[in-house]
């Protein structure tokens, strides 16, 4: 039986953080899930996670900083900051510090088994830098659609897939790989061993897994994603 709870934590820069934590065993595997832009975890995530619960994984999906109302709810976390702490003051790389305290705080908290690290547009360049940073804590990392314009030139993935060892597979919907910065982003991983798909259809971030924001059955990526996370235990 899974035990949900709402959870909250701090940020090295005292921003309080929101999230849910679904508890099956401490011993088990977790996923962290974080959204894209514009987003949040209730929103973004309601019809994947219980995919996940399912196949026995513990999920934490917290509400970055960086976020909104896409796919109904709201975030959290930027509902709670005063108006004068955030605006200007924050990009999408500040959000960094986000991703790491969840994992600190799952670590924290007990849970053993392996740690995976998801993450969709924004939030998937950072999750590939934060496996980076902390590769003896995270077992592997999902990147859908990881995100390159001019305001993640800071925080941008690619260099770290030549020292990231751990098993990363990155997924773009098919307009994406339209894009020559995404074409050379996966050549660049497949040039250091990491996995990349393409779906048939699909949509940006996250939401290639969920069928009604795609348009058609994405029973095809699911498969690739479960395949990707049962390669991980066997690391």
């Amino acid at each position: 039986m899974t035990n949900v709870r709402e959870i909250s934590f701090y940020t090295p820069d005292s921003i309080k953080i929101f999230g849910d934590l679904y508890e099956l065993d401490k011993k088990e595997k977790t996923i962290l899930l974080f959204h894209q832009s514009g987003s949040n975890a209730r929103g973004e995530y309601a019809s994947i996670i219980p995919n996940l619960i399912e196949k026995g994984y513990n999920i934490l999906a917290i509400d970055q900083r960086a976020g909104g109302q896409y796919y109904g709810s709201y975030n959290r976390t930027l509902a709670n900051i005063p108006t004068n702490s955030y605006g200007d003051g924050y990009g999408y790389c500040d959000a960094y510090n986000n991703l790491e305290s969840a994992l600190n705080f799952i670590m924290d908290s007990g849970f053993s088994g392996d740690k995976i690290i998801w993450g969709s547009s924004y939030s998937a360049s950072l999750a590939i830098q934060l496996a980076n940073n902390r590769q003896n804590d995270v077992n592997g990392v999902l990147a859908f659609s990881p995100a390159s314009g001019g305001s993640m030139k800071d925080c941008l993935p690619d260099k770290y897939f030549e020292t990231l060892k751990i098993p990363l597979i990155i997924l773009r919907p098919p307009n994406e790989m339209e894009n020559e910065n995404s074409k050379s982003q996966f050549d660049l991983a497949n040039k250091y061993n990491h996995q990349t798909y393409v779906p048939k259809n699909g949509v940006h971030g996250s939401s290639m897994l969920v069928e009604e924001r795609v348009g058609s059955e994405v029973e095809d990526t699911w498969t690739v994603v479960l395949s990707f996370l049962k390669e991980i235990e066997k690391q």
